[in-house]
């Protein structure tokens, strides 16, 4: 079953989610589509779309009152994993929205530490990057501390054309996300690299590829905009 739906199908999920524990019993569509404000036809289709999906269930019942043979009636009801699927899709929400957050934190000191050094927040970063259950802010803040421990030695050359290249992550036939593992195993043959930071660094690879993997496309996109816009605060 492919997990992805397109955002119109996530609400209709969700809003027949809602109204199925309003009403703790399977529902006609045509209550689905009164209650959504849609034709009935769209309510039917969009739920033997989902159920295609593997996230609407139905059964069918006759009425109680009807003497005789007659045409039974479908109800629709969500499976188990329509509801781990939306749980799992708020869980996704609420990752990006601290994300959000830790990515303004990080932008904002650097611009600070141009006055007053980065050692603090390196350290900071290197304390809680171990302990990260996110994909996204784990690899957001890994990156964050590489960067930093580059700006540390601007002048050097070899550091200089490492930055180039960082400038390039994410750009439409550039480089991918993917070669920061390759490039954190050049920070140990840096003159004047911490290599305490260093070693720390080493330990982080396979964390990242592993993180990295669950990363979707968006997401990808997302830290490497946050890649750029980081470089630009230290070599502005």
């Amino acid at each position: 079953m492919n997990k992805k739906l397109t955002y119109r199908q996530q609400c209709f999920l969700s809003q027949f989610l809602d109204i199925y524990h309003e009403m703790d019993k399977p529902i006609h569509y045509s209550l689905v589509a009164e209650r959504l404000g849609v034709g009935k036809v769209t309510a039917y289709e969009m739920l033997r779309l989902l159920g295609k999906r593997g996230l609407i269930d139905a059964e069918y019942q006759t009425n109680p009152d009807q003497h005789g043979p007659g045409r039974s009636t479908v109800y629709f009801f969500p499976t188990q994993e329509a509801k781990r699927l939306i749980k799992e899709l708020a869980g996704d929400s609420m990752d990006l929205d601290n994300w959000r957050v830790a990515k303004e934190r990080i932008l904002h000191q650097l611009r600070e530490g141009k006055v007053d050094g980065y050692e603090a927040l390196l350290a900071d970063l290197m304390v809680c990057i171990p302990e990260r259950k996110s994909p996204l802010i784990y690899i957001t803040e890994l990156i964050a501390a590489m960067l930093l421990a580059v700006a540390a030695i601007q002048e050097n050359r070899e550091v200089k054309k490492l930055i180039n290249i960082l400038k390039r992550i994410g750009l439409p036939g550039e480089i991918s996300l993917n070669v920061l593992s390759g490039i954190s195993l050049v920070f140990s043959t840096l003159e004047g690299i911490n290599q305490q930071f260093s070693t720390q660094l080493l330990t982080q690879i396979n964390k990242y590829e592993t993180m990295l993997s669950q990363l979707s496309e968006k997401n990808r996109s997302q830290v490497s905009d946050f890649v750029r816009e980081a470089i630009e605060s230290i070599t502005d």
